[in-house]
This record gives C-alpha cells, sequence and structure tokens, in this order.
C-alpha cells in the first residue's frame, strides 16, 4: 500500500532521508520510499499498513502527517506522467506583469535573465523611483515580447 506524508515545501529530500534512517533503525516494513519533483510537499510511502506509515511519521521534523486513504500503483503513475508546465521564455527586453508580491499587477521590463536560478531582474514602469527588482519566473507572466515594445515605441 502506498501512504502520503505531507511535508514541508522543499524538504523533501531531506525528510526522505531522516525516513530512511528511521526505518533501518527501527525495522519497520517499508519497501520505498519516493518524493517526485513535480509534487513538491509530499512524500509517497509504500508500506505493509497504515500503522507502519504513521510509525515512521510520528516525530519526524518537517512530516506534518499521513493522509488516511493509501493510493494505487496506477494514481501513482499518473502523477508521475503528468507534465510540467511549461514556462514562456523570457528574454531580456520583454514586458513582463508582475503577479505575486508588493509590485503585483505592476508592468516591469527584463534587464536581466538567469536561467540557472529561474531568477529575473526587472525595472517597474509606472513607479515613481525606478529601481531594479529581482523575481522568481512564477511570479511574472510575458506581458508583451520584445520585438512588440520596439514597434509601439
Amino acid at each position: 500500500m502506498i501512504f502520503i506524508l505531507r511535508v514541508t515545501a522543499g524538504q523533501e529530500k531531506v525528510v526522505a532521508q531522516m525516513l530512511v534512517a528511521k526505518v533501518k533503525s527501527k525495522k519497520l516494513n517499508v519497501y520505498s520510499i519516493f518524493y517526485p519533483e513535480n509534487v513538491r510537499g509530499y512524500i509517497f510511502v509504500e508500506a505493509e499498513d497504515e500503522n507502519t506509515a504513521l510509525k515512521l511519521a510520528t516525530k519526524t521534523k518537517h512530516v506534518k502527517g499521513v493522509l488516511k486513504t493509501p493510493i494505487g500503483l496506477q494514481e501513482v503513475e499518473r502523477m508521475l506522467k503528468a507534465p510540467k508546465p511549461k514556462a514562456a521564455v523570457v528574454e531580456i527586453g520583454d514586458i513582463v506583469e508582475i503577479t505575486s508580491g508588493p509590485f503585483k499587477g505592476e508592468k516591469a521590463k527584463v534587464t536581466k535573465v538567469e536561467e540557472d536560478k529561474d531568477e529575473y531582474t526587472v525595472l517597474p514602469l509606472e513607479v515613481a523611483i525606478a529601481m531594479p527588482v529581482r523575481v522568481k519566473g512564477r511570479h511574472i507572466k510575458v506581458y508583451r515580447k520584445k520585438e512588440d515594445a520596439e514597434s509601439l515605441a
């Protein structure tokens, strides 16, 4: 049976390592522990029964709880096959809309792209004092591409 543990988002790897150590030390009947990269905040545990999953989760740092209903292998496969949403390609000079944070709803011009970190430095257009702001890729959406912005200017 496969049980789902709710964990602190971003701590899946650390929690999985702690769980593996706990399984070895307590000799619990756990067959596998895995955390898909596209499902943040959850760890899947294949265990003999619900009691074993609960023993494993109790008093483990960053584990928030165990979902009571076990899931089947088909559901796990479906989750793993779910495609990641394709992010729009953002380039220097593009006009973007900031979707989160203190500048939410503001239009900004991209001045620097750090693809490896998924971070962008943008210059808000409609503020009194123009200062560069760093934002994550998930907090912006392309409003107008560079070519379109140049043709309007």
